[in-house]
């Protein structure tokens, strides 16, 4: 298909008119926002190439559009929040002794830290949603659309099943216990924690930027960040990567692990159910979803508009 139809013409601009409306009157409107709506817009009218490019990154801008949306009914209105109870697992499993006692992984590295392993751990919480973007352009662009899409699509469901725990589960991440006790204040934006270190590092408020428009910081179980590489991983397995392009996303998987923890974003428990959600998400999606005909059906014409 080479030109837009005036049906997918009236589609998208009244999509992208009624989410930026709603997000101005209901949630609140961010220019990152905008920006992403403009460049989606941008992409599919400009090409037909950049077209399939922007239906195929389409999951990516639902999940934003979703995370966000947890600002109509934040997961704290459903069940009590956690934030002694995992705080105190998390030392009695994970707890590194010092001289003035047990402590969490978290304080023991804001304690003891290192120049290069803050830029690190910076370079890798980048690629936290970036990363798996480029995986998807790579399959698009080297022709593998079905794979692509198939990625894509399984990364969003990851998501929705990793924004059902937050409900189920409302947790507070390990600063926030270190910082504020283990009282709940509605009140406590978003904090950038140990990643503050690499924004002094390089001089620019990366990380500050990002933090501040945080939806909800009570939602640390399961660790998304420790999920969403994963996915791009087992993806560049399945369509048969190189050995290089599955060892940079298995390294920089590890690496956002690592910084989840070292940074005090999330406690090692966060990333083990955050690895876990990846493996239970996907494995649904390719063994369940995609052996239901309806599903099949929907990827397979989905893959065909973007081919």
């Amino acid at each position: 298909m080479n030109y837009v139809s005036r049906k997918e013409t009236v589609v998208v601009l009244s999509a992208s008119a009624v989410f930026l409306l709603f997000q101005w009157l209901v949630v609140g409107l961010i220019p990152a926002q905008v920006l992403m709506v403009a460049l989606f817009n941008l992409f599919f009218f400009a090409h037909p190439v950049s077209r399939k490019m922007a239906m195929t990154l389409l999951p990516f801008i639902l999940f934003e559009m979703s995370y966000d949306w947890m600002r109509l009914y934040p997961n704290y209105r459903v069940n009590p929040i956690d934030i002694q109870g995992i705080y105190d697992a998390e030392k009695a499993l994970f707890g590194i002794a010092t001289e003035s006692g047990t402590l969490i992984p978290g304080e023991y590295f804001n304690l003891h830290h290192h120049a290069v392993a803050d830029l690190l751990a910076g370079i890798f919480y980048l690629c936290w949603v970036p990363g798996p973007i480029a995986l998807a352009l790579w399959l698009f662009f080297k022709g593998e659309r079905g794979y692509a899409v198939r990625f894509t699509w399984a990364f969003l469901f990851v998501n929705i099943i990793g924004f059902i725990g937050y409900y189920v589960h409302p947790a507070a991440p390990p600063w926030y216990a270190i910082n504020f006790g283990f009282e709940p204040d509605f009140s406590t934006p978003g904090n950038v924690a140990g990643l503050a270190r690499f924004d002094d590092l390089i001089g620019i408020p990366v990380f500050s930027s990002i933090y501040v428009n945080n939806s909800n910081i009570f939602a640390a179980v399961p660790s998304l960040h420790a999920a969403y590489m994963l996915v791009a991983t087992i993806f560049a397995i399945l369509s048969k990567q190189s050995r290089q392009i599955v060892c940079a996303c298995g390294i920089i998987t590890v690496g956002i692990w690592c910084t989840a923890v070292y940074s005090c974003h999330h406690y090692i428990i966060d990333v083990l159910l955050g690895i876990a959600t990846a493996f239970v998400g996907v494995g649904i999606f390719e063994l369940v979803l995609m052996r239901i005909p309806a599903f099949r059906t929907f990827i397979s014409h989905y893959t065909e508009y973007v081919s």
